[in-house]
C-alpha cells in the first residue's frame, strides 16, 4: 500500500481516481503548522530556531496519515510545485518524523503542473527528494514575515493607537496606494483647449479633423489655453477661403499576440474583462486546476495557477498549432512555433504558463459542467493559449494633413485599419486608454493628395489635464510586479489583508485609502523608511529567490536584516507622543485641512475663538482635536470636509430637505441618539418618523427619496394565497418583507422602495421553501449525493446547508467566496460535531442509567477509605 498526500480534497478525489486501488490519496488542507502568534516563535538569538505549532484541524489529518501509514511501503509527497507547497511537503514529513511514524516507509517528493491522468502518472515515476533550498527560502520568507510583523507592531499599536499589525509587503503596497491619493488632492487641473474641424471629401464623406497649426506654428497642447484663444483660432479656420489635402501618410504595422498568462497577468485580465477581485480569480483558478467532473470524468482543466513563467511546454506549442491550422486556416498559422521568454526577474515558480490541459476542450465544451466564473475564467485563458500562437495582426495606420492655401491653418486626422486580424479573432487585450481604442477602431475616408474639402462645422472643445487614476486591484499587481515587490502567490493575499485590517477600501473597483492606512504609512516612512521604500522591499526579494537557487545562505540573509532592523526598532521605543504627533500632524495637514482657497482658516476651531485643529491620539485611536483642550472639548473623526460651511454643519443637528407637496408639510432630517432620521413635522399630532438606513449618507438625501422613505412601512399588496397583506418596510436588522407572521430580508433600500407584488410573492415563497431562511448563494451540487450545498441566512447569521445538515459560517469567510471544498470540510466538520455531541449525551445518559441502577443495589454506605 502506498499513501499520498496532496494538499486539498478536490484534488485528492481526482488523483484516487487516477492511482488505483493500490494508493489511498489524503489530503493536508494546506498547511500543517505554523508559527504560533506569539513572541518567541523566532529566536534570533538562537540561531533563528522556531517553534511550530499544528493547527487544531491539521491534528486530526496527521493522525488520519499516521494511521494510514501503519504497514505502508512508500509516501508520496504530492502537494504543489512551487516554494509554499515544497514546504507542506516538509512540514508533513517532519511532523511524521517527530512521531516515529516513518520507520520504514520510504518518502518521495513528486510534483505535476496539471493535474490529468498523463501528468499525474509520469510524475509518480519519477519522483524526488524535497528540494532543500526551496524549503530554505520559506523558512527564511517566514521568518521575516514574522519577525517584522511581531517586532514592528507593538510598536505601532503603542505609537498610534487603533492601528493594527504591519506587514512586510502590504506595507510596500500600502505606500503605493497611499501616495497614489496624495498625487491626486495635490493635483491643479490645467484648462486647454482644442478646435476640430469637420470637412467633405470629394466624395461626400466626413473627414473630421483636429487643428496642429495656427499662424504657420505647431501647436502644442496648452497653446489654446482658454476660450478666447480657441474662438480666434476657430475663427481663424472659418475665414481661411479654402482647404485642401496636402499629404496622406500611409503605414503597415504589425501588431503581435500577448504571451500565456502568468499569475500577475491573469489577475490583470480577469479584473479588466470579467469585473473579478483577484482572490476571487485565484479561487476559480485553483477549482479548475484541482479537477472538474465531466460528465463522470474528474479532470483539471488547467496547468498549475501559480507562475511568472510565459514559457509553453512543446507539447502544448504543438497542440496549438494543430487546432489553429484546423479550426482557423493556414492563413492564421505562423511559418514557425511562436517561443516567448520570461521578462520577469527570477522567474522560479512553475515551469509552465497557466494554459489549458487540453487545448481540445474548447469552452463551448465545458461550460454545461462549469458555473459563469468558471466558464469565463478558462475561456479567457482557452483564447489567451491559443491566439499567443496565431499570427500578428496587420494594421494601415492613416494620417492625413489638411491645410489652407496660405499654410497658416494646419489640422491632421489619424485613424488605423485592420488589414488582416490575425490574433484578434481571437483575443485582444484590454487597453488601459480608452482613447487608444477609440483611435484604434476609427476608419478615415478614401483621399488623396490635392482633394478640395468642403469645410462644414468648427467645434472649439474645452479640456483639464487628469491626475493619474487611483489604483485597480489589476493596475497595482502591475506596478507591484514592474517594481519585483510580491511574487505571483503573494498578490492576492496583499490585497485582501489591506482591505481586511481596514487600511483601504474598493469603491468602484478603485482602491481607496483610509485615513488609518495614511496614518500608518505615514508613521512608517518616517521613522521606518527604509524597511518601506520600494528598492529596499525588491532586492529582498532577490535575496530570497537566490536563497532558492542555492546562490546565498539563508540565515546570512536573516542575520542581516535583523541586525539592521532591530536597531532601528530600539531607536523608535522611546519615541515621545508628542514628536509622533507632531510628524502626523504636518505630513497629513493638507489632507486634513486642506486649503480650499477661501478666507477661513481651515484649522480654526469652529466652537472657540482662537483654538487650532490638529491631529490627536487617544485610547482608540486618532482624531482631530482643538489646542485649547480641557476649555474647548470640539472634536470630530478623522474624515476631510472640505466645504466652507463644514463646522457649522458638523454640529448641526437639523436640516431642511424639503416641502411634502401633498401636505405642505416641512420634510428635515435630524441627527438622533440613536444615529440620523428623517421627519415630516407635525401639523396637528405626532410627527411622521423614520430611521435613515445603515450606509445612507443624511448630505446626500435629496427631497424624493425622503418622500418615499417616509412612506414606510408600505402596503405591496395581497398575498394571493392568504388574503393577507404583504408590507415592505426597514427594521433594526435593514430593509424586510412581512407577510403574516414571515419576515423576509431584502438586499438593498431601492428594493424595499420598487418591490411590486409578484416579487415579492416569489421571494416569500423561495424562503417558504428553504424553511425560514433567506438563500444567498448556491454553491453548486454536492459530488457525493447530488443535493445542492447552499448559502442560507437565518435569524443568527449567514450558514451552509446541505440536507439535513447546517454548517455556521466563519465571520473570517465572504460569502461570494468560499468553495465547494471549504464548504464540505465545513459540514464535514459539522456532521463529527454533531456525532459526538450525540455519543456524549448517550453516554451521560447511560451513566446516569447504570448510577441509578448501582445505588438501588448498594445499602451499606462505601466509607471514605472505600472500604
Amino acid at each position: 500500500m502506498n499513501i499520498v498526500v496532496v494538499e486539498s480534497p478536490a484534488k485528492a478525489r481526482t488523483i484516487n481516481k487516477y492511482l488505483g486501488k493500490d494508493y489511498t490519496v489524503l489530503a493536508s488542507l494546506g498547511h500543517v503548522r505554523d508559527l504560533p502568534a506569539k513572541e518567541g516563535s523566532v529566536r534570533p538569538d538562537d540561531d533563528f530556531a522556531m517553534r511550530w505549532k499544528i493547527e487544531g484541524k491539521a491534528e486530526r489529518l496527521i493522525r488520519e496519515i499516521s494511521q494510514a501509514l501503519k504497514g505502508a511501503d512508500c509516501l508520496y509527497l504530492a502537494t504543489d510545485p512551487d516554494r509554499e507547497g515544497e514546504a507542506i511537503s516538509w512540514h508533513v514529513r517532519e511532523v511524521l518524523n517527530e512521531r516515529h511514524a516513518l520507520e520504514k516507509v520510504e518518502v518521495k517528493r513528486v510534483v505535476f503542473h496539471e493535474v490529468t491522468r498523463d501528468a499525474v502518472l509520469k510524475a509518480m515515476v519519477n519522483p524526488r527528494e524535497i528540494n532543500k533550498e526551496l524549503v530554505e527560502a520559506y523558512l527564511a520568507r517566514r521568518a521575516l514575515d514574522y519577525l517584522v510583523g511581531f517586532t514592528l507592531s507593538p510598536v505601532l499599536w503603542r505609537k498610534l493607537p487603533g492601528s493594527r499589525s504591519a506587514g512586510r509587503v502590504q506595507s510596500v503596497a500600502l505606500r503605493l496606494i497611499c501616495e497614489r491619493e496624495a498625487e491626486i488632492e495635490v493635483f491643479k487641473p490645467r484648462e486647454y483647449w482644442t478646435v476640430d474641424a469637420d470637412f467633405l471629401t470629394p466624395s461626400g464623406v466626413k473627414l473630421s479633423t483636429r487643428l496642429t497649426h495656427l499662424n504657420g506654428e505647431k501647436l502644442d497642447k496648452y497653446a489654446l489655453a482658454d476660450e478666447i484663444a480657441a474662438q480666434a483660432a476657430a475663427e481663424a479656420i472659418n475665414k481661411a477661403r479654402s482647404f485642401k489635402v496636402t499629404r496622406v501618410e500611409r503605414k503597415q504595422v504589425q501588431r503581435n499576440p500577448q504571451p500565456p498568462f502568468t499569475t500577475s497577468t491573469l489577475q490583470q485580465e480577469a479584473s479588466r474583462k470579467l469585473r473579478l477581485g483577484g482572490r476571487r480569480t485565484m479561487q476559480i483558478a485553483q477549482r479548475l486546476y484541482e479537477g472538474v467532473d465531466l460528465g463522470g470524468e474528474t479532470v483539471g482543466l488547467i496547468t498549475y495557477m501559480r507562475t511568472d513563467s510565459v514559457t509553453l511546454s512543446r507539447e502544448s506549442i504543438g497542440a496549438c498549432r494543430e487546432l489553429i491550422g484546423r479550426e482557423y486556416g493556414p492563413a492564421y498559422l505562423p511559418k514557425s512555433p511562436r517561443i516567448y521568454k520570461t521578462k520577469t526577474k527570477n522567474a522560479q515558480e512553475a515551469h509552465e504558463a497557466i494554459r489549458p490541459t487540453d487545448i481540445a476542450k474548447r469552452p463551448e465544451d465545458v461550460a454545461r459542467w462549469l458555473d459563469r466564473d468558471e466558464h469565463g475564467l478558462y475561456e479567457l485563458i482557452w483564447r489567451r493559449t491559443v491566439a499567443s500562437g496565431m499570427k500578428s495582426a496587420v494594421l494601415n495606420q492613416v494620417a492625413v494633413d489638411v491645410a489652407s492655401p496660405d499654410g497658416n491653418v494646419a489640422l491632421r486626422a489619424t485613424g488605423s485599419v485592420v488589414v488582416f486580424d490575425g490574433f484578434l479573432r481571437l483575443y485582444q487585450e484590454d487597453r488601459d486608454d480608452p482613447a487608444e481604442d477609440e483611435e484604434y477602431e476609427r476608419v478615415l475616408p478614401d483621399v488623396a493628395d490635392g482633394d478640395a474639402l468642403d469645410r462644414r462645422a468648427v467645434r472649439p472643445g474645452q479640456h483639464f489635464t487628469q491626475p493619474l487614476p487611483r489604483y485597480t486591484e489589476a493596475s497595482l499587481v502591475k506596478r507591484l510586479e514592474e517594481l519585483g515587490i510580491g511574487r505571483p502567490s503573494t498578490y492576492a493575499s496583499i490585497l485582501q489583508v489591506l482591505q481586511d485590517r481596514g487600511y483601504v477600501r474598493l469603491e468602484r473597483r478603485r482602491l481607496v485609502p483610509e485615513d488609518r492606512g495614511r496614518l500608518v504609512t505615514v508613521f512608517l516612512t518616517s521613522f521606518f523608511n527604509r524597511y518601506v521604500q520600494y528598492n529596499f522591499t525588491a532586492e529582498l526579494e532577490d535575496q530570497l529567490d537566490d536563497i532558492s537557487g542555492g546562490r546565498v545562505n539563508w540565515k546570512t540573509v536573516l542575520t542581516d536584516f535583523w541586525v539592521a532592523f532591530s536597531r532601528a526598532v530600539d531607536e523608535i521605543r522611546d519615541l515621545g507622543f508628542k514628536e509622533v504627533l507632531e510628524t502626523l500632524d504636518a505630513e497629513l495637514g493638507p489632507h486634513f485641512f486642506p486649503d480650499e482657497g477661501s478666507d477661513r482658516n481651515p484649522r480654526a476651531c469652529p466652537t472657540c475663538e482662537n483654538g487650532r485643529l490638529s491631529l490627536k491620539l487617544g485610547k482608540f485611536g486618532a482624531f482631530i482635536g482643538c489646542s485649547n483642550f480641557p476649555e474647548c472639548r470640539y472634536t470630530r473623526p478623522l474624515t476631510v470636509d472640505t466645504d466652507a460651511d463644514a463646522a457649522e454643519r458638523s454640529t448641526e443637528t437639523e436640516r431642511l430637505i424639503g416641502t411634502d407637496p401633498v401636505s405642505g408639510k416641512a420634510v428635515t432630517v435630524r441627527k438622533g441618539p440613536y444615529g440620523p432620521y428623517l421627519q415630516l413635522d407635525e401639523a396637528d399630532g405626532k410627527p411622521k418618523r423614520v430611521s435613515l438606513p445603515k450606509g445612507m449618507d443624511p448630505a446626500g438625501l435629496d427631497l424624493d427619496t425622503a418622500l418615499r422613505l417616509l412612506t414606510l412601512p408600505r402596503k405591496v399588496g395581497l398575498h394571493p394565497e392568504s388574503g393577507k397583506s404583504i408590507t415592505a418596510g426597514i427594521g433594526r436588522f435593514g430593509p424586510y418583507l412581512k407577510h403574516d407572521r414571515t419576515f423576509r430580508s431584502l438586499e438593498s433600500v431601492d428594493e424595499v422602495l420598487t418591490i411590486g407584488l409578484n416579487r415579492a410573492v416569489a421571494l416569500l415563497n423561495e424562503q417558504k421553501d428553504q424553511g425560514g431562511s433567506t438563500q444567498l448563494r448556491e454553491i453548486g451540487p454536492h459530488p457525493e449525493d447530488g443535493k445542492p450545498v447552499r448559502i442560507l441566512k437565518g435569524r443568527y447569521g449567514p450558514y451552509i446547508n446541505h440536507g439535513d445538515v447546517n454548517a455556521p459560517l466563519p465571520k473570517s469567510k465572504s460569502i461570494d467566496d468560499i468553495t465547494m471544498e471549504e464548504a464540505l470540510d465545513l459540514i464535514a466538520a459539522r456532521k463529527a460535531k454533531l456525532k459526538s455531541k450525540a455519543g456524549a449525551k448517550w453516554g451521560r445518559r447511560g451513566a446516569r442509567k447504570a448510577g441509578a441502577a448501582k445505588a438501588k443495589r448498594t445499602d451499606t454506605p462505601v466509607s471514605s477509605s472505600g472500604e
